[in-house]
């Protein structure tokens, strides 16, 4: 299991206090140090089963200096997302948690990450 987190963020902190809690095995992406790829989100996107604008962080400033709000949200405009999100990776929304499963998800929540620790096996540090 990998958590990308910002570690100034609430949600991060809370998520890896909790993967700390119940012993989890994970491995920590700090992704605004060692950013994603835009292969590596495009990666991510197919196990979330999301589209990029879904993980985009539409409220940061930088979002509003690069005008996505007015971006289409179709397969034509899916790769001028991308290419943002890997230049600019604060617009990311965090955490996301990549599962053994395959799957991965949006660690917001206690819930959510509950969920990703439920598709990892027993979740045990080894």
């Amino acid at each position: 299991m990998e958590i990308w987190i910002n570690p100034a963020c609430s949600k991060c902190r809370s998520a890896v206090d909790l993967l700390d809690e119940e012993g989890a095995q994970y491995t920590v992406r700090r992704y605004l140090e060692e950013p994603p790829t835009a292969d590596e989100i495009r990666a991510v996107l197919e196990r979330l089963g999301l589209e990029p604008w879904d993980i985009t962080r539409t409220q940061e400033a930088e979002a509003k200096e690069l005008g996505v709000g007015s971006w289409g949200r179709t397969d034509a405009e899916r790769e001028r997302w991308i290419e943002a999100l890997a230049e600019h990776p604060r617009l990311i929304q965090r955490p996301i948690i990549t599962a053994d499963d395959g799957s991965a998800l949006v660690g917001r929540s206690e819930e959510a990450v509950r969920d990703a620790l439920s598709r990892t096996g027993d979740g045990q540090t080894a």
